[in-house]
């Protein structure tokens, strides 16, 4: 066999089976060029999730005849002027989706400039049929029919209908996310999904909010802190939830990279971290992040789906995340999630006894599915038990008595009024009622102590009589030695053991002498492969620390006078993070007065 040069078609064909690897694949890059051509609305038609139909149409600048040919032969672009990949300013750059997308399907493209005449291209299976004239509005029609119909080995490979609809929809909510001011609309099978208006805000921070709002959830925009951060011509902007709502997997959070919707280890990595503190493992937060830093800063062409990016400095990047981040976990750290509040009331109106009320709810609550931590529900069993009388055991209820001369205060927390089940104590606020959980309340109090302390005397290193040498890999060995700085800070002091190999002198006193150092050295030799950082040592001395505190703390079942009550909700509401235990769950629930009254009938 001697070398030639395939035909444009199979060039195509195979292209296409990097960039276009299943339906939600092609819908991303037309509406990315639909985007780049200045397009305020956007409506996608799909059926059978992609697979038979995918139609598309925008009212951007649209084509001129000689552009719409061009459009369909690979690498031709509007989008490289001074063909500078340093320096790109669009979604699209590479001039491969519309001939890569053609290869594989049977295509027409409509499309009209502003005072010029409309043209149609019929394209199938990669072989262009010549522009004919077509009436049309301004802007560009798409259509794509039978995708991968000239590619069978690849059709086979496609998942169910649904699964397929599912990636477009992922899909077109993360370039809605990323472009509020392009209105966008999805309807599959003849069904309207959604349809985002565009965003009349002039601040495009504004209608970032609004559109995440549309995008996520009222409840997501309703529990979210603000994010913002610049630093050396970087600029860190968008939302991320409160710890207390958060989900069970890493599918909700976002990022987004001068507009271009990116997902990314980095953002991962720096979530973790910065939550490492206020949420368990097996949970994760809901964030929405945008990084706009000049486009030299950035390498865009790394990923043929153009999917991934790399920073010129990822540290900073990671540095700027995790500090915001913790920074608004700080400022918003003694709140809890207004859906925990919904599910308690949702619970107690669901266990309410058919014969205690009179006449039917005014309304019914909102409710957002909550995750169940044992104690929101628990919780919602022991209030209901303070106010039903048919409950053939009397509940364990203890209310101190108020002296007469205690002067008015107001507290965000309120006064403490009972204690309920020697766990969990009641207040009064101005505007509700507040229930705490005196264990979980003080252990993260006791924790933030602990952390302080240690912040102020530094780790406690624990020597090794005989160093532990430890084998490697060179490159691990490498990575941990140019952290070493980093892990000593952390109380592990490493040092250079030949080509492959690190020699610990010393390890935080707080692991105990039973610690397997080998695990930990590569643990964090793992971790600084997948996230370029060394946090897992942080984590676990956190981890013995949140134990401390966890042990140290008020245990459920004590018994504690009105001072003790109110000394505990005074230090809270001193006290960062106290909205949250060590484990991520709720330290305490507000209901508000009104919807108190909405769960007697009194509204």
């Amino acid at each position: 066999m001697r070398i030639r040069h395939l035909p444009d078609i199979l060039v195509n064909q195979i292209a296409a089976g990097e960039v276009i690897e299943r339906p939600a694949a092609a819908v991303r890059e037309l509406v990315e060029n639909a985007i780049d051509a200045g397009s305020t609305r956007v409506s996608v038609d799909i059926r059978e999730g992609g697979k038979s139909l995918i139609r598309i149409v925008d009212d951007g600048c649209g084509m001129t005849r000689e552009e719409l040919v061009a459009a369909l032969d690979r690498h031709a672009t509007s989008k490289l002027p001074d063909d500078d990949l340093l320096n790109i300013q669009h979604l699209g750059f590479r001039g491969e989706a519309l001939p890569s997308i053609a290869a594989v399907s049977r295509m027409t493209i409509r499309t009209r400039m502003a005072e010029n005449d409309g043209w149609e291209i019929r394209v199938e299976g990669g072989h262009k049929n010549d522009p004919v004239p077509a009436s049309h509005h301004q802007g560009t029609w798409i259509e794509v029919r039978d995708l991968f119909y000239a590619t069978p080995a690849r059709l086979k490979f496609l998942k169910t209908d649904r699964s397929e609809y599912d990636a477009v929809k992922d899909t077109l909510q993360r370039l809605s996310m990323a472009f509020p001011h392009v209105g966008i609309r999805l309807e599959n099978d003849g069904q309207s999904v959604f349809s985002y208006a565009p965003s009349l805000q002039t601040d495009i921070n504004e209608a970032r909010r609004e559109r995440l709002a549309s995008v996520l959830g009222r409840d997501f925009a309703d529990n979210a802190m603000l994010i913002h951060a610049e630093r050396d011509g970087v600029r860190l902007t968008g939302l991320a939830a409160l710890p207390t709502f958060s989900r069970g997997t890493s599918t909700h959070q976002y990022l987004f990279v001068n507009g271009r919707p990116v997902r990314d280890k980095l953002l991962h990595g720096a979530v973790r971290g910065a939550y490492a503190d206020v949420l368990a493992r097996d949970r994760h937060p809901v964030v929405a992040l945008y990084v706009d830093l000049p486009a030299t800063e950035v390498d865009m062409n790394v990923h043929p789906a153009k999917a991934e990016v790399r920073f010129r400095d990822s540290s900073l990047i990671r540095g700027m995340i995790v500090g915001a981040l913790k920074h608004a976990l700080h400022e918003h750290g003694q709140s809890t999630a207004t859906t925990v509040s919904l599910h308690a009331l949702h619970t107690l109106q669901s266990n309410q006894p058919s014969g205690l009320m009179a006449r039917p709810f005014a309304g019914t609550t909102p409710y957002y599915n909550a995750p169940s931590y044992g104690t929101a529900a628990g919780l919602a069993e022991k209030v209901t038990s303070f106010y039903e009388p048919l409950m053939a055991v009397a509940p364990s209820v203890r209310a101190e008595s108020v002296p007469e001369n205690m002067p008015v205060v107001s507290h965000p927390l309120g006064a403490a009024r009972a204690q309920v089940h020697e766990n969990y104590i009641i207040a009064q606020a101005d505007d509700g009622l507040v229930v705490v959980d005196q264990h979980a309340a003080h252990e993260r109090l006791v924790y933030e102590r602990l952390k302080s302390q240690m912040g102020d005397t530094g780790v406690i290193r624990q020597g090794l009589l005989t160093p532990e040498v430890i084998d490697l890999d060179e490159s691990d060995a490498r990575r941990l030695l140019e952290n070493s700085d980093e892990l000593a800070r952390l109380g592990l002091e490493i040092e250079p053991f030949g080509k492959d190999a690190i020699a610990v002198r010393s390890i935080p006193a707080l692991l105990g002498q039973k610690a397997d150092i080998h695990a930990l050295v590569r643990d964090l030799c793992d971790e600084l492969v997948e996230h370029g950082s060394v946090q897992g040592l942080a984590e676990r001395i956190n981890h013995v620390l949140a134990t401390m505190a966890c042990h140290g703390s008020v245990r459920s079942g004590r018994r504690l006078n009105i001072d003790e009550m109110n000394a505990l909700l005074r230090q809270m509401e001193e006290t960062p993070l106290s909205g949250q235990c060590n484990h991520g769950r709720p330290t305490w629930v507000k209901l508000q007065l009104s919807d108190i009254e909405k769960l007697f009938g009194r509204r």
